[in-house]
């Protein structure tokens, strides 16, 4: 460590070399007890002090303050700098203490400066404004002690290092820190153009299916009357065929660009495939709607120049307008523009056909189940069957799952899947579900201690008040909220994320139990799961029947089970058809399964027998109720 000693006196540099250098021999003893008696009386004694072995101090000797600042401006310039300086204030002939403090400072910000004198000109304010800041200006009084000399050495050479490695750590700090500013800016770009790819077609650069179908989520929610209209190039194949799959893309761009161009920004459109264009447009009713969607098929039916070749365009569209007070399912809306389309391909090409709903029998069809359904809980055509959920190992059944089904007098047998969808878009759905919680609270009345689990649809799952309201049937019933389940879809709870979080909350400070059914099929996050109060996931069958012909289903059944066991979740598999499937899913973790291999659904009566027994033997219950043995429940 680099010391740096300024005095025109001879002796004060004796005196230093003896605190930094102590002398050996006699000739030493003799030399510094001489300079003790000169700086300290006749009688006075310096002790020596020997330095720590763990200091050694380089010392640089400067008789004049010009001689001082040279010696700092060179060890600057070669990287060897002075840790501290001594400086005597009074240095006649040439700059005193003071402005040679000043010229240090102003090369070597970091040098601390120790000012030694008996007696200055100055007073510490002067000194300090001159060669400040104020931390690093010290003050020894002349005669000085020399364990005072040394100690101060060594204190203020430790800070020196410590200012040096800290400066050292902040300069690689923020060397990392830009870096990662720069990153995070690579980062967000890379990001920005990962959405813009996955929201727009590479073609055009027009949206794409993906982004028209959240437009058209968003518009259906606003409640607004507004129309969409899908519209299909007509003999498009001839041109891929006559002048080639350039020339097809180059007629694509052409029209996507009219279309726009007719839009002006006052609607919406995207490329979904091939040659089929979306649009979306706020209309004030059907009049406006056909002659809005009329424009854009005369767009589209142009001259256009393409590759030196003149292209004759056509297109057909179909057109679904869609009041404030009409059903508003966005599948839906898609499903009837599509047909509308078809039917302008049927009459002719290069129209517009309005939807009806003679276009569609499946309305009609689902009318008179709507109307069936109405009348099936009061004609006694509906009843749940139970599926056992059991424990990987012993299997063990801890829960049934309850299923509906409805024997309907005009149709027969009919599946979940095909009642439900049509209760969800009416009142029905309430019915249905109060009717379907009570009857499972009856049934599960008779079991020791198993719990039953519920199907919940996403209307359900948003209606007003529905913890209350289940909290009160649950209540009624006289059964402990713990061996009632909720099983909900992702669906039902990623369309309004804060909502559900809120309500899934409530409902397990009740003490319900819930479980995240089809997991794996819908679009959940990690932070999402994890913000959400769940008990259990339960693996989608689809998964499940994949393991063994398919990598990826596997891999996703691990996935899931590792999820769940790091966030301490029960994993039930859906569907367990086989004894290979069973294993399989014991050597991945799955804590919980459920399928026809181990029982299938069943009528109260023997889900209470087997209830008292608690323990399932695969292959033993062959029947399947009502013959419908997939899993459905409430919300299909």
């Amino acid at each position: 460590m680099r010391l740096l000693i300024v005095d025109d006196e001879p002796a004060m540099h004796d005196s230093y070399r003896h605190c930094f250098e102590p002398a050996r021999g006699e000739r030493g003893e003799a030399a510094l007890s001489a300079m003790a008696a000169e700086l300290f009386g006749e009688s006075g004694q310096m002790p020596v002090v020997p330095v720590n072995e763990d200091h050694h101090f380089a010392s640089t000797h400067c008789s004049q303050g010009l001689e001082a600042v040279a010696a700092v401006k060179d060890s600057m310039a070669s990287g060897d700098r002075f840790a501290v300086a001594f400086i005597d204030i009074r240095m006649p002939p040439g700059i005193d203490g003071k402005e040679t403090a000043a010229r240090i400072r102003a090369i070597d910000p970091e040098i601390n400066i120790v000012i030694v004198t008996g007696y200055s000109d100055f007073s510490p304010l002067d000194i300090s404004r001159a060669a400040g800041p104020a931390d690093k200006i010290f003050y020894i009084a002349k005669p000085f002690e020399v364990d005072e000399v040394v100690q101060t050495a060594r204190a203020l050479g430790r800070r020196w290092q410590v200012d040096r490695e800290l400066a050292a750590a902040r300069e690689a700090l923020a060397e990392k820190i830009a870096l990662l500013e720069e990153q995070t800016l690579e980062l967000a770009a890379n990001e920005s153009r990962a959405i813009h790819m996955a929201n727009h077609d590479s073609l055009t650069d027009a949206p794409n299916r993906l982004a028209f179908t959240r437009a058209l989520a968003e518009q259906v929610r606003e409640g607004s009357c507004f129309a969409m209209a899908m519209l299909d190039l007509d003999r498009f194949k001839l041109v891929n065929d006559s002048f080639g799959h350039l020339a097809g893309d180059e007629l694509i761009r052409m029209v996507c660009a009219e279309l726009q161009g007719v839009m002006k920004g006052e609607g919406f459109v995207a490329r979904l495939g091939g040659d089929e264009f979306a649009m979306l447009m706020r209309v004030a009713g059907e009049d406006e709607a056909m002659m809005r969607c009329e424009r854009l098929i005369r767009a589209a039916s142009a001259n256009f120049s393409v590759f030196g070749h003149t292209v004759q365009g056509s297109a057909s569209a179909g057109l679904v307008v869609v009041g404030p007070d009409e059903p508003r399912d966005p599948v839906d809306v898609m499903r009837r523009a599509d047909l509308a389309l078809n039917e302008a391909k049927r009459d002719g090409r290069g129209i517009v056909r309005l939807f009806d709903e003679s276009m569609d029998e499946s309305i009609r069809f689902r009318r008179r189940i709507e109307t069936g359904l109405g009348q099936a809980i009061e004609n006694g055509e509906l009843c749940l069957v139970y599926q056992p959920i059991a424990t990987r190992d012993t299997l063990e059944v801890k829960g049934f799952e309850a299923l509906l089904r409805w024997a309907s007098p005009e149709y027969g047998l009919t599946a979940p899947a095909m009642f439900i969808p049509i209760a969800e878009e009416s009142s029905l759905i309430h019915e249905l579900g109060d009717w379907v919680t009570d009857e499972a609270l009856k049934t599960l009345q008779q079991w020791p201690d198993q719990y039953v689990s519920v199907n919940f649809s996403p209307r359900q799952f948003r209606r007003q008040n529905f913890v209350a309201h289940l909290m009160a049937r649950v209540m009624e019933a006289g059964v402990s909220p713990q061996r009632f389940q909720i099983e909900i879809t992702e669906t039902a709870i990623f369309d309004d994320a804060e909502r559900a979080a809120d309500t899934l909350y409530r409902l397990r400070q009740m003490g319900f139990r819930i479980a995240l059914d089809d997991f794996g099929t819908g679009y959940s996050s990690l932070y999402n799961i994890r913000k959400f109060a769940l008990d259990s996931l339960k693996i989608d069958r689809s998964f499940v029947d994949g393991m063994g012909r398919e990598r990826e289903s596997a891999a996703i059944v691990h996935s899931i089970i590792h999820l769940g066991r790091a966030l301490g979740l029960e994993v039930v598999a859906e569907g367990v058809e086989n004894s290979a499937q069973l294993q399989a899913l014991r050597v991945a973790g799955c804590s919980h399964a459920q399928g026809y291999f181990l029982a299938h659904p069943m009528v109260a009566e023997r889900a209470a027998a087997l209830s008292a027994k608690r323990f399932l033997t695969p292959g033993e219950d062959e029947e399947i109720v009502f013959g419908f043995g997939a899993r459905t429940g409430t919300h299909g």
